[in-house]
C-alpha cells in the first residue's frame, strides 16, 4: 500500500496534440472510449434488431445473475456515507482548514439536484407510485391503503439514500484527492493510496475508461428518457407523431442547447440553468400541491416518510424475495443507473464543494436531495392516487397499464384540471388552456433538465477523458457532447427503453467494483488527513 501525499501531476508532454486539424488531448483514455463509443453507435444503428436482441437477452442475464452486487454495492456505500459523516472524520474539509466554499447553500443544492436527477423525476413522478400501487413489492396486497403508502415509499427507496450515497462516494473522493492531496480531477485519482504512481499507468487508464463508458450510456438512457417524454407530450396536446424521426429530431435539438451551455462554462451555462430549473421545478410543484387534494398529498409525504423508514430495511434485502420483478425489473435498474451516473454525477458534485465538511458534504448531498423526492414523489404520486381511489379516474392507470408511462404525468394534469376544488371556485379560469400551461412546463422543465444533465455530464467526461484537465479544449468538449447524443438515438432506434435498462446494467456493473475501491480509499485518506490534524 502506498503513502499518499501529494502525488505526482500528468506528464508535461500530455499536452494538447492535433486530431484532423483540432486540438485534442490525445490520451489512451480518449482513444479507446472514443473508438468503442463510436464502433457502438455504428454496429447499433447498422444491426438494430440483433441489438434489440442482445440487450434483452444481457438484461435478463444480469438481473438475475448480479443481483446480489448491486444491492451489496448500494448498501455498503449508504453505510459508508453515515459512518464517514458522524464520525470525527466528519471535521475534515475539503480543500484544507482554510478553504471557503465558492457558492452558496441555495446555489449548491440547486446545481447537484438538478444534475442528479432531473428528467427522471418527470418521467417516473406519476407513473412509478401508481405502478407499485397495482404490484407493490413484499407481498403487500395491491391497490389497498398500504398499497399506496408503500407506492410511494418504494419510489423514493429507489430516488433517495442509496443513489445519492451513490453519488456520494466518487464526490467526495474526487473532492478529498483533488482538494486536499493536489491530484487532478479523475476518477484515477481516488486510487493513488492504493496504486501509486500507477494510477498514470494502464490501471489508471482502465479506470478511467469504465467511468467513461458508464457515464455516457447513463446520460444517454436519461436523454432518451426525456425525449420519449416531450414527444410523448407533443404528441398529446399539439397531435405532433411520436416517432422515432421526432424524438431523433428533439435529440438534436436538446444536445446543441446542451453544447452551447457546456461552451459557456460552469459558472454561466451550467449555474444558471440549475438556478432556473430548481425554480420552476418548485412552482409546478407548488402548483400540483395547491391544485390538487392538498390534504390528501399532505397526508401521504408523511405517512411515507414513515413508510420508507419502516421499509427501508426490507427493501435494501435481495435473499429471498418473492418479489422478484419489483427487484429485478426496478431495484436493479435504478441501483445500475445511479452507479452508471456516479463518474459524472460525482466528478461534478466534488468540482462544486470544495470548502464543505465531509459532514456537510453527506447531508447535503444525501437528505436534503432525498427529502426534496419525497415532496415531489408525495406530491405528484399522492395525487394521482386520489384521482384513482377517491374520484375513481382511471386515465392514469389506464395510460400506464397500457405500458404508456410517459403520458401518465399529462393524464393527471387533465383531471386536476377538472375536478380542482380551487379551479371550481374560480371557474374563469380557462381548463384547456391550465392543461396546456402545466404540460407546456413539465416538457420544458424535462428539456432543461436534460440540457443541465448533459452539459454538466459532458464536461466532466471530457475532464476524465483529458486525464482531469479541466481546460481541454472546446472542440474535446463539443465531441463528447454530440457522441452522447449519437448514443441515445442509437439506444433508442436499437430496442427503446429495454434497450436503455440494459445499457445501463452492463456499463454499470464494472463501475460498481470501481465505486468499492473509491470507498476504501477515501477512507485512508480521510482517516491519515485526521490524524495530521491532530
Amino acid at each position: 500500500m502506498h503513502k499518499e501525499g501529494k502525488g505526482p501531476q500528468l506528464p508535461a508532454d500530455k499536452e494538447y496534440r492535433k486530431l484532423f486539424g483540432l486540438d485534442i488531448y490525445l490520451t489512451p483514455v480518449f482513444v479507446i472510449a472514443s473508438i468503442a463509443i463510436v464502433v457502438f453507435v455504428v454496429g447499433a444503428l447498422v444491426f438494430q434488431e440483433g441489438t434489440t436482441k442482445l440487450f434483452g437477452n444481457v438484461r435478463v442475464w444480469l438481473t438475475t445473475n448480479l443481483d446480489w452486487l448491486f444491492m451489496i454495492t448500494a448498501n455498503l456505500v449508504f453505510l459508508f456515507c453515515l459512518v464517514v459523516a458522524f464520525s470525527p472524520l466528519g471535521k475534515v474539509r475539503l480543500g484544507g482548514t482554510d478553504s471557503k466554499p465558492e457558492y452558496s447553500y441555495l446555489t449548491w443544492l440547486a446545481m447537484l439536484f438538478a444534475a442528479g436527477v432531473g428528467i427522471g423525476l418527470l418521467f417516473f413522478g406519476v407513473a412509478e407510485p401508481i405502478h407499485y400501487f397495482q404490484n407493490p413489492p413484499l407481498g403487500i396486497t395491491a391497490e389497498t391503503a398500504e398499497a399506496a403508502t408503500a407506492g410511494i415509499a418504494a419510489t423514493v427507496f429507489h430516488w433517495g439514500l442509496h443513489g445519492w450515497a451513490i453519488y456520494g462516494v466518487v464526490g467526495l473522493a474526487l473532492g478529498f484527492f483533488a482538494y486536499n492531496r493536489g491530484l487532478p480531477l479523475a476518477i484515477r485519482s481516488a486510487f493513488y493510496p492504493l496504486l501509486g504512481d500507477r494510477i498514470w499507468g494502464w490501471p489508471g487508464h482502465i479506470i478511467d475508461t469504465f467511468a467513461i463508458f458508464a457515464g455516457m450510456f447513463g446520460l444517454a438512457t436519461s436523454l432518451g428518457l426525456g425525449v420519449k417524454q416531450v414527444a410523448l407530450g407533443l404528441n398529446y396536446l399539439f397531435g405532433i407523431p411520436a416517432n422515432s424521426v421526432t424524438m431523433v429530431v428533439l435529440i438534436m435539438v436538446i444536445t446543441a442547447m446542451a453544447m452551447a451551455s457546456v461552451l459557456t462554462g460552469i459558472n454561466v451555462g451550467i449555474k444558471r440553468l440549475s438556478q432556473f430549473n430548481i425554480i420552476v421545478a418548485l412552482l409546478l410543484l407548488l402548483t400540483v400541491i395547491i391544485l390538487g387534494p392538498t390534504l390528501y398529498i399532505l397526508r401521504s409525504i408523511f405517512a411515507s416518510l414513515g413508510d420508507y423508514v419502516m421499509k427501508f430495511v426490507p427493501l435494501s434485502n435481495w435473499i429471498g424475495r418473492e418479489d422478484a420483478g419489483f427487484l429485478h425489473d426496478w431495484t436493479m435498474f435504478y441501483w445500475a443507473w445511479w452507479v452508471a451516473w456516479a463518474p459524472f454525477v460525482g466528478t461534478f458534485i466534488a468540482r462544486i464543494s470544495k470548502g464543505r465538511t465531509v459532514r456537510e458534504f453527506v447531508i447535503f448531498v444525501l437528505i436534503l436531495p432525498t427529502l426534496l423526492c419525497l415532496l415531489w414523489f408525495g406530491a405528484f404520486g399522492g395525487t394521482a392516487l386520489h384521482q384513482h381511489i377517491v374520484d375513481g379516474y382511471t386515465g392514469v392507470t389506464e395510460s400506464i397499464e397500457a405500458g404508456q408511462l410517459e403520458i401518465a404525468l399529462f393524464k393527471m394534469f387533465d383531471r386536476i384540471a377538472e375536478v380542482s376544488p380551487l379551479l371550481q371556485r374560480a371557474m374563469q379560469i380557462d381548463k384547456p388552456l391550465l392543461i396546456a400551461f402545466l404540460s407546456s412546463a413539465a416538457m420544458l422543465l424535462a428539456i432543461i433538465f436534460f440540457v443541465t444533465s448533459s452539459d454538466s455530464g459532458s464536461l466532466i467526461i471530457d475532464i476524465i477523458a483529458a486525464g482531469g484537465k479541466v481546460d481541454a479544449p472546446v472542440p474535446q468538449r463539443v465531441f463528447w457532447c454530440t457522441l452522447e447524443g449519437l448514443v441515445a438515438i442509437a439506444l433508442l432506434l436499437g430496442g427503446g427503453l429495454r434497450s436503455l435498462q440494459a445499457a445501463i446494467l452492463v456499463t454499470g456493473f464494472p463501475f460498481a467494483i470501481v465505486l468499492l475501491g473509491m470507498a476504501v480509499c477515501v477512507w485512508i485518506g480521510l482517516r491519515n488527513e485526521l490524524r495530521k490534524s491532530q
